[in-house]
């Protein structure tokens, strides 16, 4: 049968163990050593009795005589109970005083004797085989003769030699004071372990965390708690992301677009009903299951998108015409690798879209043959009259040959608007030096910062190139300084720099100082036909659709474009635009 222990019981036995072994080889280890010191020193004094008692010999010349009378009365002045034997080379026993002369066999290969004549002295513990008692043995070697004296090993000598248990009571009580302790211990550590796992099976169970429920008051006990608290707020934010999840896939089913989340490995995670509905008048033939799409034609290019891996880019977007109607696929990719896949029908809005195009682009065209028309016979009649036409006569000629400079300008901003919003492609993408165009602009514009005795300083290295349209980005820096021209002021500076790059961008700054805008107007300058003041604008001229043209062919190059007004006075205009990828 298989006992099962608490943890608090597996501790305690367990640490009970460690300390017994511990305590207990202590003890032994300090037995030996007590034994070792009391047997050396009893030896010593036994060498000393045997050394006196060879130079008694000596002294008297007993020996080889032996004249056993003088060694009887010199043990009378040793211990009674003390054996002496004398023992010649050849180890025959000459004298024993408890044994009668004779009868002894050899002793030379007595462990005592042997080491004797090693060392000159030697000892051993043995059961002597004359009268079957047990002796301590030491033998010192004097000239020709082994001097051997011994001591019976009884209970008193035994209590000499292995006496000294006051350590080992210390070491007991030491013992018993651990496990105590251990105990005291192990209850506080089991309790805050009982109140964990407390917790956890209520966690497990299902069972509600009542209010009052504390842990104990140690480290174990902060660190359950912290746990539980921890687990209180995982508990919260799976409330809510639940919650949150719910909202998005109301969000996702009730949403006019087609959305469907799909893992790594291109296996479904969630599509809506509207995903499945324009899947099915994309594909050659309908289907239930969505992962079919990354089989079909039509979705080769998302397919090669998902198969480039690359991690600069996450998001590609495709047009698609299928069954009557137009959709745009778009494809993001996370962290993760998993995907979100969108179809929407912008059937109506590309409709739209054609259409305003066509019909901006017919307004264009149908305007600018009677206004050039227009123009030039104004130029012919401004020619030809001379200095007696009526001056009022030819103020009105001016204002009209002024009016349709400006309705020229505004139809060419039009068409350029329109080509960058509809006809994107239409632009040719090269490499582009920035510092070449901004000098192109200087000269051409020369002529206009000469009448207003303005200054155009460039602060562009050579070696700043954007990938890009040359005519859009020449466009951008163009507008931006007729604007300063017409607005900011007579005599003022202007400045184009690139203050900073990194890896992926470059970074401008376009400014002048001149008298700045009221921040109310900041938000809202890249509006279309937007005026600071009608009045002013009338005087300066100008279609009210520069800043409009730089704010989208800033978009149509990837970057990003804002306007302040510097603490020092003037207008800044800060432009971001990527680096091209290798």
């Amino acid at each position: 049968m298989k006992i099962h222990l608490s943890f608090k019981s597996r501790i305690l036995l367990t640490f009970s163990l460690i300390i017994a072994f511990f305590t207990a080889g202590i003890i032994y280890f300090e037995q030996q050593q007590v034994r070792k010191e009391r047997t050396e020193s009893l030896e010593r004094m036994l060498d000393n009795q045997a050394l006196m008692i060879a130079n008694y010999i000596r002294k008297n010349k007993i020996f080889p005589e032996m004249d056993t009378a003088k060694l009887r009365e010199l043990l009378q002045y040793i211990q009674p109970e003390l054996r002496l034997t004398l023992i010649d080379q050849r180890g025959v026993v000459l004298y024993d005083n408890l044994l009668e002369e004779g009868g002894m066999e050899n002793h030379l290969m007595r462990p005592e004797v042997q080491e004797s004549i090693a060392k000159g002295y030697g000892s051993d513990i043995r059961r002597s085989a004359s009268n079957q008692l047990e002796y301590l043995y030491h033998a010192r070697l004097a000239d020709s003769l082994f001097v051997r004296v011994a001591l019976p090993y009884d209970v008193e000598l035994r209590s000499f030699i292995h006496s000294g248990n006051s350590f080992a009571y210390y070491i007991l009580l030491f013992f018993i004071v651990s496990v105590l302790m251990m105990i005291y211990f192990s209850n506080r550590f089991s309790r805050s372990i009982r109140e964990l796992r407390a917790f956890s099976q209520n966690v497990k169970n299902g069972t509600a965390i009542p209010p009052s429920f504390v842990f104990a008051d140690d480290e174990v006990g902060e660190v359950s708690a912290a746990i539980v608290e921890n687990y209180n707020l995982l508990e919260e934010n799976r409330r809510r992301l639940a919650a949150e999840r719910e909202k998005l896939l109301q969000h996702f089913q009730f949403s006019e677009e087609g959305i469907a989340i799909f893992s790594e490995e291109r296996k479904e995670v969630y599509a809506n009903s509207h995903f499945l509905q324009y899947l099915n008048l994309i594909l050659e033939s309908p289907t239930l299951i969505t992962e079919k799409l990354f089989t079909d034609p039509s979705f080769r290019e998302v397919v090669a998108f998902l198969d480039q891996n690359a991690e600069s880019q996450n998001v590609f977007s495709q047009r698609m015409a299928k069954s009557g109607k137009i959709f745009n696929v778009r494809v993001i990719i996370f962290e993760d690798r998993s995907f979100e896949l969108y179809i929407s029908d912008i059937t109506r809005g590309e409709k739209r879209r054609l259409l305003k195009q066509e019909m901006t682009n017919n307004i264009a065209h149908e305007l600018r043959t009677p206004v050039t028309s227009i123009r030039g016979y104004l130029e012919t009649i401004l020619g030809l009259a001379d200095e007696g036409v009526d001056a009022r006569l030819r103020t009105f000629l001016d204002r009209a040959y002024t009016q349709t400079i400006r309705l020229s300008e505004l139809i060419q901003d039009i068409s350029m608007l329109t080509k960058i919003e509809e006809a994107s492609d239409r632009f040719e993408m090269e490499t582009v030096n920035i510092r070449e165009i901004l000098q192109e602009m200087e000269n051409d514009l020369s002529e206009k910062l000469s009448e207003k005795g303005d200054r155009f300083i460039i602060e562009v290295s050579d070696d700043v190139v954007l990938y890009g349209s040359r005519t859009l980005l020449y466009s951008i820096f163009r507008n931006l300084t007729e604007n300063a021209i017409a607005y900011a002021g007579e005599e003022i500076v202007i400045v184009v720099r690139s203050h900073n790059e990194n890896e992926d961008a470059f970074f401008f700054e376009f400014y002048d100082n001149g008298p700045g805008l009221e921040e109310k107007h900041l938000v809202r300058i890249f509006e279309r036909f937007y005026r600071v003041n009608e009045g002013r604008t009338r005087k300066t001229g100008g279609s009210g659709l520069g800043l409009s043209i730089v704010k989208n062919a800033v978009l149509f190059h990837k970057g990003s474009i804002l306007a302040r007004n510097r603490p020092e006075g003037g207008l800044s205009f800060l432009i971001t635009f990527p680096k091209k990828r290798s």
